[in-house]
């Protein structure tokens, strides 16, 4: 039997796409490549994405089309080439590109404000003048987005090369991605390990973050899959541990301390950062009232060798700034706006250390046995 190219189409007319309903060469999907030699076949189907669900349903689908209308004989099996109009996504040592630094802001438990000492150092660092990313990984628990007020926001799509990334969304100068833009603000985030992390790796591989000087990642608290995700998808420059002064905190800080130091994950840590330090009435900026312990954080850092990077006190400002989605460190003249101001100062100076006198950090590679 003598094999061409129309009897290859006319059979492929016959293999429905299953996203559409429609077939394989209406839809454009066969490239101009086909090729014939003796009863050997071979061409290209061409995708939307590399990542389509129906790929392979598709080229067996087009492999069964072909033997059962063409021949039997015909040598199809495995020549098959599969093409896409995107660009897939980087390679894992390829991702961001243009960021120049990632800090990873983490905490050992919940309730000592990491959310908002990550909010306020990336508007800090923003005010500053740098470029400033910020992801919300805390996946269960999602707050930037009203820290930020832009809690309506529903990024969108853009074209940039030849992929379709999510454009963050932007206030105060910090761009923004976070899980709670894509969930029902009133229902809880139900999702096992593998979902979040997945979910994860698109914010930060599939979004259009460009040139950046500091990508903030706001961990959620304790240790868990999505910190073991983190560091194996982004080599991470440096983790900041924010903890209060109470030894119940500090225990816990100390925990997430030893993870990122740990031979497997070696995170260096950029320091520590003590939350809730004193309490300050606004009308008397000269009292301090440590309402859970006095310089907890300092003295962690010093028997850790770790620099203290800040020490936060407790205004009622602080609150009123997150619920109304203006992050105090806005006020740079404000007792708190100052505290942060020089938090984000101390980082940048850490991390200029921390890049002079250490080599890179790699990413976590795990090899399956």
């Amino acid at each position: 039997m003598t094999l061409y190219p129309k009897l290859i189409m006319d059979a492929l007319a016959k293999v429905r796409y299953p996203g559409t309903g429609k077939d394989l060469v209406t839809m454009g999907m066969v490239e101009d490549n086909i090729r014939i030699d003796g009863n050997k076949v071979s061409f290209s189907l061409l995708f939307e994405k590399p990542n389509d669900p129906f790929i392979k349903s598709v080229v067996k689908a087009a492999e069964t089309a072909i033997l059962t209308y063409v021949g039997e004989d015909v040598e199809i099996k495995g020549n098959i080439t599969v093409d896409a109009k995107q660009s897939a996504r980087p390679e894992p040592d390829k991702l961001l590109p243009e960021v120049k630094n990632i800090i990873a802001v983490s905490s050992g438990k919940g309730g000592v404000g990491k959310s908002t000492v990550a909010a306020n150092l990336a508007v800090a660092l923003a005010l500053q003048g740098y470029k400033v990313g910020l992801l919300d990984a805390d996946i269960f628990g999602p707050s930037q987005p009203k820290m930020f007020n832009v809690e309506e926001a529903r990024p969108y799509m853009v074209e940039v090369g030849n992929r379709e990334l999510i454009e963050p969304a932007a206030n105060y100068g910090v761009k923004l991605l976070s899980i709670g833009f894509f969930v029902n603000k009133e229902d809880a985030v139900l999702w096992r390990g593998a979902m979040a992390s997945n979910a994860l790796k698109q914010l930060i591989g599939d979004a259009n973050w460009g040139d950046l000087d500091y990508f903030l990642i706001d961990l959620p608290p304790g240790t868990s899959d999505i910190h073991l995700t983190m560091v194996q998808t982004l080599a991470i420059t440096g983790a900041i541990v924010v903890s209060t002064p109470q030894e119940v905190a500090l225990a816990d800080a100390r925990k997430g301390i030893s993870m990122f130091m740990g031979e497997k994950i070696n995170v260096p840590v950029l320091g520590l950062v003590e939350n809730m330090s004193w309490f300050t009435p606004a009308e008397l900026p000269e009292n301090k009232y440590y309402l859970f312990g006095k310089e907890g954080g300092k003295r962690l850092a010093e028997e850790l060798n770790i620099p203290l990077l800040g020490q936060i006190p407790i205004v009622q400002s602080i609150c009123e700034g997150g619920d109304s989605g203006k992050p105090v460190a806005l006020n740079p003249d404000s007792i708190t706006g100052q505290a942060f101001q020089k938090l984000a100062e101390n980082v940048v100076n850490q991390i200029d250390y921390r890049n002079e006198h250490l080599d890179p950090t790699k990413r976590v590679v795990v090899t399956k046995k």
